[in-house]
């Protein structure tokens, strides 16, 4: 019964878009108002609703969703290209690297040198950017592929990567702010990253300052977590008193 009333509650928010909880104890009169609350809690889990006042509100009628890739993928080419040149340097011969989806790591894809590398990636666009050279070998993580940024996340891709190394972990994040840290707009992808940046030796992060000051609903990481950050201007105060609190390299390009 608790699947049915979970499946109607995602009706409605695909429906309407939102839904408050005085209809929901009319709706299911038999329910208490707890086991409505915890419905509701278990939806946003899922990255399906996010909390509002008296209710919830679905995702796909926020401005919390990531810009379609299409999207994002075309803007701010110079600057994204600049942060993945710093990034080169960190490439070494016979690594193990994973490279996070993103249009940012699609242009660091772009630029890798052809030499022998293991490469894991969570982007299907940056396995094929990769695959364009002949010395590299690419594992591609298995899962349901996000249409908004091609990134493949779920169980499939947590249980494919519970057994490789990573030397490290270029990574990217749809948000970041001192008080959520790195964030996205995806619960299973937040689960694949924090996964990731536990397994890495070294955690280095390209980010555009576009991203800088913004906070999607799934935080996967805090600057203690990130070795390097490399970004394209300086960081507001409120960050960088934190970073120096903390190991973590910050490189402006």
């Amino acid at each position: 019964m608790s699947f049915e009333r979970q499946e109607k509650i995602k009706e409605l928010l695909d429906e309407k878009g939102v839904v408050f909880f005085k209809e929901l104890e009319a709706l299911f009169p038999q329910v208490t108002s707890m086991t409505l609350r915890r419905d509701i809690e278990r939806l946003t889990g899922e990255g399906i609703a996010v909390k509002i006042r008296g209710g919830a509100k679905a995702v796909q009628h926020t401005d919390l969703r990531e810009p379609i890739y299409s999207l994002r993928a075309t803007k701010n080419i110079e600057i994204k290209l600049k942060i993945a040149k710093k990034a080169l340097p960190y490439i070494e011969t016979g690594r193990s690297v994973y490279l996070d989806a993103g249009s940012t790591l699609m242009c660091f894809a772009s630029i890798l040198p052809d030499i022998s590398l293991n490469v894991l990636t969570s982007g299907p666009n940056i396995a094929l950017e990769v695959l364009k050279n002949h010395n590299p070998t690419v594992n591609l993580i298995g899962g349901l592929i996000n249409q908004d940024n091609l990134c493949v996340s779920g169980k499939q891709s947590l249980n494919f990567i519970k057994d490789v190394n990573i030397d490290i972990a270029f990574m990217s994040s749809s948000g970041f702010s001192a008080k959520d840290g790195f964030t996205c707009g995806n619960y299973s992808e937040a689960e694949l990253k924090k996964t990731i940046i536990k397994k890495a030796n070294r955690v280095i992060m390209l980010m555009d300052s576009n991203k800088v000051d913004k906070s999607l609903i799934f935080t996967f990481a805090s600057i203690k977590d990130i070795d390097i950050i490399i970004t394209d201007s300086a960081l507001p105060q409120s960050i960088q008193s934190i970073i120096l609190k903390t190991s973590t390299e910050l490189i402006i390009v």
